[in-house]
């Protein structure tokens, strides 16, 4: 059930149910106009993939925004890219299985909050990177190929993963074991757009802007600072005096033997 993707178009396995397809971007009168069309069609279901991917609510949240305001950062090119859901998505994914996420300190998670589902279970129990060639294979329907491209691997590796993925789901839940039983169910759970609340994309823009110059400001105050610095040591610096070369005591070197006194 791996199902092609048109140019222009998100995959139909992310479509749901009784919403139209992704909109055109080249026909939105305004950049504002066209990314906020790309955020609320795209957005729910992001959310809901990089919690499978992650098991953290909050992380993907936060994983999706920050795909997004990149998104905004960078317009001109997602406006005229071909799968701009797919630009999104791996930028979402990229971030949300990123190393530094080990450092932060998080709260331990309450009793009862592990999913219920025993195949949601099963998929979190996977290593990370088995877990995202599924979803984009079975999920969404990618080729092998394609979800080598996306992740950075060789077809034989993503291969590799898909296969060891579903022997691993097989054995937690063993119904599972009828291959094209796996993928239907996997690309049910995929399909499920998240219902929670999300940040309005004029908050998302905004936000990315509000970053930028913030960045911006730090670049510029760092650079003013060290001008400054450089300034002040060229002023305190003595025009006689060498700064490199270490301060010397100067000493009276007295011979060794003086030869005595005549006498008169």
């Amino acid at each position: 059930m791996h199902m092609s993707q048109s140019a222009g178009a998100a995959p139909a396995a992310v479509r749901p149910a009784g919403r139209a397809p992704h909109p055109r971007l080249r026909s939105a009168r305004t950049p504002e106009e066209a990314f906020d069309a790309l955020y609320a069609h795209a957005a729910p279901a992001a959310v809901h993939q990089t919690y499978l991917l992650t098991g953290d609510r909050g992380r993907a949240f936060e994983s999706v925004e920050h795909a997004f305001h990149l998104a905004w950062d960078h317009w001109p090119e997602i406006a005229v890219d071909p799968d701009p859901v797919g630009w999104v998505r791996a930028h979402a994914h990229e971030y949300a299985l990123s190393p530094w996420h080990r450092l932060r300190r998080t709260p331990k998670r309450r009793t009862g909050t592990q999913p219920v589902d025993p195949l949601t279970a099963a998929l979190l129990e996977l290593p990370p990177l088995w877990r995202r060639t599924v979803l984009l294979c079975e999920g969404l329907g990618m080729s092998v190929t394609q979800a080598a491209a996306e992740t950075a691997a060789s077809t034989r590796a993503a291969s590799s993963r898909l296969r060891l993925a579903h022997a691993r789901i097989a054995e937690r839940v063993p119904e599972l074991r009828d291959p094209e039983e796996l993928e239907r169910r996997l690309h049910a759970l995929v399909c499920t757009v998240s219902t929670a609340t999300l940040p309005s994309a004029r908050s998302v823009r905004t936000g990315g802007e509000e970053r930028m110059r913030t960045l911006t400001r730090t670049v510029f105050g760092a650079t003013a600072a060290l001008a400054g610095l450089i300034a002040f040591t060229a002023v305190t610096t003595s025009p006689h005096q060498d700064p490199s070369a270490p301060n010397r005591a100067v000493t009276t070197v007295r011979p060794a033997n003086p030869s005595p006194p005549s006498a008169p």
